[in-house]
């Protein structure tokens, strides 16, 4: 499995909100299964999950960054990648 540090996490969920499965994910989670969120939605859903405002927190703050690592792993096996 992959394995994300703090310091990558920003950039990591930079990369979530555009890939099409994670979009699927994020709106299956949301009670939308079948579908695909937006970029811009994918995004929300990331900020919501992890209770901040902007990505760039995920590097520095740990209450942050552990729901993030939670919900990268869950995707991950979601979308058979693990």
């Amino acid at each position: 499995m992959q394995q994300i540090t703090q310091d990558k996490a920003p950039m990591r969920a930079a990369m979530l909100s555009n890939d099409v499965a994670f979009r699927r994910y994020a709106a299956t989670r949301n009670g939308f299964p079948g579908h695909q969120f937006s970029p811009t939605a994918a995004t929300e859903h990331l900020r919501t999950v992890c209770g901040v405002f902007s990505r760039r927190n995920l590097a520095t703050d740990n209450d942050a960054f552990q729901p993030f690592e939670e919900m990268h792993t869950d995707f991950l096996i979601w979308a058979g990648r693990s």
